[in-house]
């Protein structure tokens, strides 16, 4: 499967990311550090963190077959909304 677009997500402070590193971590999805790839049950994301420019970037590499790229952004986009409030 092709790489979906990738989701930039703008003022998201450190405390935020923080939050977001545990909620994921907590779903088995470890993110580690400001920047690289993670992978379960057969899908692979990748994010980048910028603390000085507070942007997040989180992209879909790869995605299993019974779910869709556009399912797992979704998600991604959901757990960072639930981070910020």
């Amino acid at each position: 499967m092709a790489p979906s677009a990738p989701q930039v997500f703008q003022g998201i402070t450190p405390e935020q990311y923080a939050r977001l590193v545990a909620k994921a971590k907590a779903a088995g999805i470890d993110l580690n550090g400001d920047n690289g790839t993670a992978s379960k049950f057969g899908a692979e994301i990748a994010w980048n963190y910028n603390a000085s420019a507070q942007e997040l970037t989180l992209q879909c590499l790869k995605n299993p077959f019974f779910m869709s790229a556009a399912d797992i952004n979704t998600r991604l986009h959901s757990l960072v909304k639930e981070s910020l409030a």
